[in-house]
């Protein structure tokens, strides 16, 4: 049986490095993701936080067997749910599209970040936990320095994350916080000692479980009870098949990421794929963010991990710079009764793939509705194209919306003269985060997103 390279890929190249740090000190992939998992929550902050939530999916190289660790946000309202909450909507705009959008107290929901990142290390690390907490700490004592390509997105979502008490973070002088600035929240690195010294029971029955109710107040419906009732899910993955290879996930992601996939026919027609990807793909435009991580180790075991902030709510924990969910606000993902303890849907969907030979592929994408589009189109220039990951990853995406498909330049325009005959082409002038985020890893090696500034460490 083959074996991928033991190597990370992460949205940030901080977040790679202490992937590749935990992977030297002899860490399983367990270990480096839970750290990449912590790191992203100091460095990437515009996509995720200690108080959001995500899912991961694990291949154990000595039985090649897959597992699904969930640790999203669930419905709070467990202590009764107040009539008189009121979300705040804002206006965003994704790729010339306005997008409808909410924040305030209302719209957070219970966190999962901080109980499933300890499940994943529990579950699969073998390094003393605070090993694997301390590379996060050390970064948010020090900040980092700000990517481009978040100050991009911090421009884009300005009106949801300058908000509340830790708005300083993101403005210098007045104006947003701009690339190779130092981002720092003052704060962050004592929740996260709090979480390697008493670990997770800290955001759920500790002091910033109780400052996180405070905050929220009379004005939402998370309480106590919400926090003390939260539980991270294992299960077995769903299984779908793209050109005969099998695709392993969740399952259950809104976009049904293994559906598209099973149903996407392959061709090596440029336009005719284009137009098959178009069909596949055509989906409503939702708001949100995330990042992604993927690493292997030296045995071959293999972790793909997306957590998720939403767009952040303005609600901030001024003693722990901590920045609140914003889930609630986001309304295609209130889906069905949406009961308190239940939890919230999403389009994450972490996966790996196989073939013969053993594992192909570990990965996940960010971007919310653009998860999917990004996912299956690395997949297919992979298994397709015969492309190595990090070139499929950098190859230009098409995403459709309503009446609209939008194109990053690299398409030929015999593929853009097709799909003008039934909807508008809105042609992007270069790469750009609208179009998501993978992180993955496969035989070639890891790649990650140059859209959203990703970076890759082999060990």
């Amino acid at each position: 049986m083959s074996r991928l390279p033991a190597s990370v890929a992460a949205g940030n190249p901080v977040t790679a490095d202490v992937g590749a740090e935990i992977l030297r000190q002899g860490g399983s992939a367990g270990d480096a993701a839970a750290a990449m998992v912590l790191t992203a929550c100091v460095a990437e902050t515009v996509f995720t936080g200690l108080a959001g939530g995500g899912f991961a999916t694990y291949v154990d190289a000595a039985t090649s067997s897959v597992s699904c660790l969930d640790f999203f946000v669930t419905i709070p309202g467990l202590a009764g749910r107040h009539t008189d909450r009121v979300l705040e909507e804002v206006p965003i705009d994704f790729g010339g599209q306005i997008v409808p959008y909410a924040v305030g107290a209302a719209s957070v929901a219970v966190p999962g970040l901080p109980a499933g990142v300890a499940a994943l290390h529990e579950r699969w690390g073998r390094l003393p936990w605070q090993e694997v907490v301390e590379p996060a700490i050390r970064h948010a004592e020090q900040g980092v320095s700000f990517s481009p390509p978040q100050a991009t997105v911090l421009a884009t979502v300005a009106v949801a994350m300058l908000r509340g008490h830790g708005r300083s973070a993101y403005e210098r002088a007045g104006e947003v916080l701009g690339g190779g600035a130092t981002l720092h929240h003052p704060g962050l690195a004592d929740a996260l000692q709090m979480l390697a010294d008493v670990g997770p029971s800290a955001f759920y029955t500790g002091p910033i479980g109780e400052q996180i109710v405070s905050a929220i107040g009379a004005e939402g419906d998370l309480t106590e009870a919400d926090l003390r009732a939260y539980a991270v899910r294992e299960s077995a993955p769903r299984t779908g098949h793209l050109a005969g290879r099998p695709v392993f996930s969740r399952g259950n992601d809104l976009d049904d990421i293994l559906g598209t996939v099973s149903d996407l026919q392959l061709t090596d027609d440029p336009v005719e794929m284009a137009r098959r990807l178009v069909a596949a793909l055509r989906n409503n435009p939702r708001p949100g963010d995330t990042t992604s991580q993927a690493v292997v180790d030296a045995e071959g075991n293999a972790c793909a991990v997306t957590t998720s902030l939403g767009l952040a709510s303005g609600v901030w924990l001024p003693d722990y710079g901590i920045h609140l969910n914003s889930m609630l606000g986001e309304s295609e993902l209130l889906r069905g009764e949406n009961e308190p303890g239940t939890r919230m849907n999403s389009m994450m969907t972490p996966l790996a793939m196989f073939d013969d030979d053993g594992l192909v592929l570990v990965g996940g994408a960010a971007g919310s509705s653009r998860i999917r589009s990004a996912l299956v189109q690395m997949l297919v220039h992979v298994v397709n194209d015969g492309m190595p990951v990090d070139e499929a990853i950098a190859a230009p995406r098409l995403n459709p919306v309503p009446g609209r498909v939008h194109l990053e330049p690299g398409f030929g325009d015999e593929v853009r003269a097709a799909l003008a005959e039934h909807d508008e082409v809105v042609q992007w002038p270069g790469l750009d985060a609208y179009f998501g985020g993978v992180a993955a890893i496969d035989r070639s090696g890891p790649g990650a997103d140059p859209r959203r500034g990703g970076d890759t460490r082999r060990t």
